[in-house]
């Protein structure tokens, strides 16, 4: 079965009304004896074996995430909106709390190249979002969960309360009994919500999710089947590829960067003979800036790390495409610029979450219009007009120098000094050291 990230979800257009039937059955043909085949063993097994079969979570949640006809089925529609909208908080929420997490925030990070390759590759927005389907489940999982662990936490410190005032009391054992009570009625009660796939009503129907689950165990295949729609759902989510494409991406940007950043940030003073080597520094960044965001989309598109090196082919196909291209550069540093100032004051490391929703939003529409602005280079085969590559250039380069020299500044009003120079937050990872 083909992976579900690469499906496309079309418009789905209900049939026409007044579709043509089926001509009726001839008379003699419906009075006849049944065939003696009715009843043959090789034919009931042929039957079944020719039935449709069923179709798996993941399948169904696809399927959900067509968009129904919004004139034809306005309220579909309006529903399907909304499941959307409800994915896409989740997947911020997501990606943000996986960015604030050491080694686990390259999983955030191979998550945004990995969209930037799919646009990159087909040119086709809505190619931007590959766990859209499954984002709403996860959602309506997390806070099914929430919902049914704050009743145990509020037990949780009635029963400590109690111990800490009266140790050994009525009162002691009475509440730490109802909490081990609960504890166990709520873990079997999530496990039987999850059993029958998570959907947000399933967490609010127990005795519902306890009768199918006792019809269920007495189906033999039961069991394989539940094991297999697991670790269909979790290979679908595609964690580790995410990892590594993050890793290998975050690599292949740090190598281009390392250089002139270590040269910009070597000067302590900007005056005397500092003054020029951060100048030096500065110009050759700017220059980098133009071109590491397009070879790091070469690497997603291709997946190859050998991309890094192919400086000759970016710049060719920023001559093919150079208002794209200028304009997909300028709109990636404009939109990280306003991320230095977010961590200026940072929260504590458990809290660090709060913050990262803004470096996903901010860096998410980037890449995007990078991966665009790729497939638009890639497509053309001939170079736009001198003039018009001259003048996108004195457009870009000025450009990048101006946020080269804000990003300057930025060490002396950020919480972690001359590191946040190395963070650049537009190609390595979405969140602050």
């Amino acid at each position: 079965m083909a992976d579900f990230d690469d499906r496309s979800y079309p418009i789905v257009f209900s049939p026409k009304q007044g579709a043509a039937t089926l001509p009726p059955v001839p008379q003699d043909v419906t009075d006849t004896e049944p065939s003696s085949d009715e009843n043959d063993p090789e034919v009931d097994s042929q039957a079944e074996s020719e039935a449709p079969p069923v179709q798996s979570l993941v399948d169904q949640l696809v399927a959900k995430a067509q968009c129904p006809h919004p004139i034809w089925h306005p309220i579909r529609f309006a529903g399907w909106a909304v499941s959307m909208v409800f994915g896409i908080v989740t997947m911020v929420l997501a990606l943000a709390i996986l960015a604030a997490i050491p080694i686990m925030n390259f999983i955030a990070l191979g998550y945004l190249i990995d969209v930037e390759g799919r646009v990159a590759r087909s040119g086709k927005f809505r190619d931007a979002f590959p766990l859209l389907p499954l984002a709403p489940r996860i959602g309506s999982i997390v806070i099914g969960i929430w919902i049914f662990l704050l009743p145990l936490r509020l037990l949780a410190w009635t029963a400590a309360d109690a111990r800490l005032i009266s140790p050994g009391s009525a009162a002691d054992r009475g509440w730490h009994f109802a909490l081990n009570l609960s504890m166990v009625l709520v873990t079997i009660h999530i496990c039987l919500a999850l059993a029958r796939g998570g959907r947000f009503s399933t967490f609010f129907r127990p005795l519902k999710n306890v009768r199918w689950f006792l019809t269920q165990r007495r189906n033999p295949g039961y069991w394989d089947r539940a094991e297999q729609a697991v670790w269909e759902f979790l290979t679908r989510i595609r964690r580790t590829h995410f990892f590594w494409t993050g890793v290998k991406g975050w690599v292949g940007a740090f190598l281009w960067l390392v250089i002139p950043t270590a040269i910009f940030a070597a000067a302590n003073k900007p005056n005397g003979g500092a003054a020029i080597v951060s100048i030096v520094g500065g110009v050759l960044l700017s220059i980098v800036f133009a071109w590491v965001p397009f070879l790091q989309a070469r690497f997603a598109a291709e997946g190859r790390l050998s991309a890094f090196k192919e400086l000759g082919t970016i710049r060719e196909l920023y001559r093919r495409a150079p208002v794209c291209c200028s304009l997909a550069a300028i709109l990636t540093y404009a939109l990280a610029l306003p991320l230095f100032f977010a961590a200026i004051v940072l929260p504590p490391q458990d809290a660090l979450w709060m913050v990262t929703p803004i470096f996903i939003v901010m860096i998410f529409p980037a890449r995007v219009l990078t991966g665009w602005a790729y497939h638009q280079a890639i497509q053309r085969t001939q170079r736009a007009w001198f003039s018009l590559r001259v003048l996108m250039g004195l457009v870009l380069m000025p450009t990048l120098m101006i946020y080269t020299f804000i990003l300057f500044f930025t060490q002396f009003i950020g919480s972690s000094g001359k590191l946040v120079l190395f963070q650049h937050y537009a190609l390595l990872l979405p969140r602050p050291f």
